[in-house]
Formats: structure tokens, sequence, C-alpha cells
């Protein structure tokens, strides 16, 4: 049984988060995906909807078979419980796959990490999304 793993905050959901997932998913047998704590999303605007609600939203798709809440203090923290035998990155996650690796073997496992690409379509992304929000409510 291949256990693939994602993360991301998932704020706002849009067709790019459940690409991403369907991906991931196609990868093993099992999907796992921790959903980012509100107060450690940091290389981003703060999440509009809180953390349990998004909690919600992905645990409701299709693709995914766990979902749960990331560690508010330890990153590693969750991924040592659920052990992946895949990691996978979306196209825009800010991690160094090397830095990645090397972090994931001192703590004793050395799960395969794939980084997948973006779909191209319009509004697979958050700030897409609200820019045309914007654009839209200027306009009327």
């Amino acid at each position: 049984m291949t256990r693939v793993l994602a993360t991301g905050t998932f704020d706002l959901l849009h067709p790019g988060h459940l690409y991403f997932l369907e991906q991931a998913k196609s990868l093993g047998d099992e999907l796992y995906v921790i959903v980012s704590r509100d107060r450690n999303v940091r290389h981003k605007p703060s999440p509009i909807l809180p953390e349990e609600q998004r909690l919600l939203m992905v645990r409701s798709l299709k693709p995914v078979d766990y979902a749960i809440l990331g560690s508010l203090t330890d990153y590693f923290e969750t991924l040592e419980i659920i052990r992946p035998d895949i990691l996978v990155l979306g196209h825009d996650q800010h991690f160094e796959e090397q830095e990645l690796k090397d972090a994931l073997k001192k703590r004793g496992f050395a799960p395969q990490i794939v980084r997948l690409s973006l779909k191209d379509e319009n509004f697979c992304s958050s700030r897409t999304i609200v820019s045309e929000i914007m654009k839209r409510q200027k306009n009327e």
C-alpha cells in the first residue's frame, strides 16, 4: 500500500487544488493531506477561511482519504506520524527539495519527493481569483 502525502493551505478551494490532489492521489493508494495551521502560514497573506473550515473542505474532496491539521510547533512532527512513501509538492510550494530530503533523513525516513506541475487553466490560483473579483468589483 503506497501512502502519498500532500500539504498546503487550501484557502479558497479552486480547480488548481483539486488538480493537485487528483495528481497526488494517482501516485499511490492512500492520499493523506496536511492542512496548514492559520498561524503557521507565513509565506503569503493569512488565510481568509479558518483552519477548521479549510480542513472540512479538504476532507470532503473525493481524492482525499485522510486530512488533518498540521502541527502548531513542528512541521515534521505530522510527517513522522503519517510516514508517507511519497511526499508531493505543488508547483508553487516553498520547499527546496534537497533540504527537505536531508531534514527528513535526519528524522529517520526518506520518502520519495515529487514536485507536480501546474495545470495551465484559468483560476488555478487563489490570488488570480481574488484579483479577478477585485477587477470585476471595480468595473461595476
